[in-house]
């Protein structure tokens, strides 16, 4: 729904579409997978560790409306925010550590499109259900599991509950235990579950990234057939 680093709304349409009636994201963000396409129509519950991000969530769902949302200030280049929902699209994963932040071009225009966006697409959400805490609140129910946790290694080090605070095999030993259908999205780090590769994805510099996925479900004879690796 906003800028997130590290969300999935250039490639959701890479994952498998949802089995189930309800769609579970244990690492909220913005859940970009649960807004693409018909997802959001879904019973949607998001659990997110960092309060910042649930009590936006919190706010969309309860409070906003699109007028209210339409109605909240341009940022201009140069001045200074300590709003959260203004940092956090500056588009960079270190964003979560700031408690202000200078305003870039890059900052103004993000933020500038996404008021546009969360006020055209608030409707989708306002059925949804936020949950604050970590990822093992989540109801046992069965469901389509989304799970995209701060990757392992370097890749999950900027949010302000990253990779260092993960326990990965247990989180793999949760989700493997879930109810309906997972999908795990991880980097090229990780090795904490049998990950099958995904996509490239094109950074800077000319640099490419590698996204890989686990899938797992309960339904008889359920197959996937993953996309090929391309670069994005």
């Amino acid at each position: 729904m906003f800028y997130y680093y590290g969300r999935k709304k250039q490639i959701a349409k890479h994952y498998p579409s949802p089995n189930f009636d309800a769609v579970i994201e244990p690492f909220a963000g913005s859940a970009a997978y649960s807004l693409y396409g018909n997802n959001w129509k879904k019973e949607v519950t998001l659990i997110e560790r960092d309060e910042r991000v649930t009590n936006i969530w919190q706010w969309l769902i309860d409070e906003a409306t699109p007028s209210k949302i339409s109605s909240l200030p341009d940022l201009e280049v140069g001045e200074k925010s300590s709003e959260f929902l203004h940092i956090i699209h500056a588009a960079t994963k270190m964003a979560f550590h700031y408690k202000t932040i200078k305003v870039t071009p890059v900052l103004a225009r993000n933020w500038e499109i996404n008021k546009r966006y969360m006020a055209e697409n608030l409707f989708k959400v306002k059925h949804w259900k936020i949950i604050s805490g970590d990822y093992t609140l989540a109801p046992d129910i069965e469901a389509t599991w989304f799970i995209d946790p701060p990757y392992k290694e370097d890749a999950g080090k900027g949010y302000r509950y990253g990779s260092k605070l993960i326990n990965y095999k247990e989180l793999a030993d949760w989700a493997k235990n879930r109810k309906g259908e997972v999908i795990f999205c991880e980097g090229h780090c990780g090795d904490y579950l049998p990950f099958k590769p995904l996509l490239y994805l094109k950074g800077v510099a000319g640099k490419t990234s590698k996204e890989v996925i686990y899938y797992q479900s309960n339904k008889a004879n359920k197959q996937i057939e993953l996309f090929p690796l391309a670069i994005k």
